[in-house]
């Protein structure tokens, strides 16, 4: 697994910074999925198990994406569903 992801050409990191400010993100390359609340990382758990948002990266992204939230989660003391 590689532990890389790479940026997309159909974002801007800018708007996620602007939005969410200075925070950990799952995506932190293209500033997706805010992962500094319990309540975005429940949020960040449930988007990128959209198969939509999924499909914007490859399987090998989306299971690093998926850890960091996993983490944040257990950090949170926050149990998650399944995939």
């Amino acid at each position: 697994m590689s532990n890389k992801i790479d940026r997309r050409d159909d974002v801007k990191p800018s708007e996620g910074e602007h939005k969410y400010g200075d925070v950990k993100f799952a995506d932190p390359v293209n500033n997706k999925y805010p992962i500094e609340t319990k309540e975005h990382v429940r949020a960040a758990w449930s988007y990128i198990n959209h198969q939509d948002n999924a499909a914007k990266y490859d399987a090998d992204e989306v299971k690093l994406i998926k850890e960091r939230i996993k983490r944040a989660a257990k950090h949170f003391n926050i149990e998650i569903e399944a995939e």
